[in-house]
């Protein structure tokens, strides 16, 4: 079972994303992906294994960026593909069973194929325009669209812009959960807040399935 609140670092350096990535996981963050970009893949390991002691120690689910290799060496928890990375059918052979795959989509078409291939979970984004997310902003509207129209068992997770005051009508649109970076770098203690949101959704679902 994946968390539903996944923490994206940012920062402005690598040790911007550490220091981001330990202030996430002391506040309770459940999963963190490095998102890191443009290193080399010796620097890119290094950080890994930071990253890695770091999510260790507070028993936090990893997920790094594309480099299955790395990913596969130091038993991170999982990998987050990008638009350059192969398809996932073939990484996964390549990974240990346990690892998770992931996967960004736009719309419904490439949500079929990453469900077709078998990920673990798709984020679907942006929900608001954003800079570093290509893409068209899809709103409640086009998150409504594009799950009732997938009626999948595959977690979607709704990315982009998204603040603790969008969650409970996110949830509404049958998106899983929330990855989230800019509210949460801004206050490491907005996490609390959006796993009671989280929480107080997976508890109401459940009162309805048992009447």
């Amino acid at each position: 079972m994946i968390p539903k609140l996944h923490y994206i670092s940012q920062g402005n350096s690598p040790k911007a994303h550490l220091d981001h990535i330990q202030n996430a996981c002391a506040a309770g963050a459940e999963l963190v992906v490095l998102n890191l970009q443009n290193s080399s893949e010796k620097k890119y390991l290094k950080i890994v294994k930071q990253a890695r002691e770091i999510t260790s120690h507070f028993q936090t689910r990893l997920i790094i960026s594309a480099h299955y290799k790395i990913a596969k060496e130091l038993k991170v928890d999982g990998i987050h593909l990008d638009f350059t990375s192969p398809c996932p059918t073939i990484i996964r052979k390549e990974l240990l069973p346990w690892q998770l795959i992931g996967a960004t989509a736009n719309n419904l078409q490439d949500c079929e194929t990453y469900i077709e291939k078998e990920v673990d979970y798709i984020y679907l984004a942006p929900f608001r325009a954003k800079e570093d997310i290509q893409g068209t902003p899809l709103g409640l509207n086009g998150f409504t669209a594009i799950t009732e129209a997938l009626k999948t068992e595959t977690p979607i997770i709704g990315v982009g812009g998204i603040t603790t005051t969008d969650v409970t009508a996110i949830l509404e649109t049958g998106i899983s959960g929330v990855g989230v970076s800019d509210e949460i770098t801004q206050d490491f203690n907005t996490i609390k807040t959006f796993n009671q949101l989280l929480t107080a959704s997976s508890t109401e679902e459940q009162r309805h399935s048992f009447q």
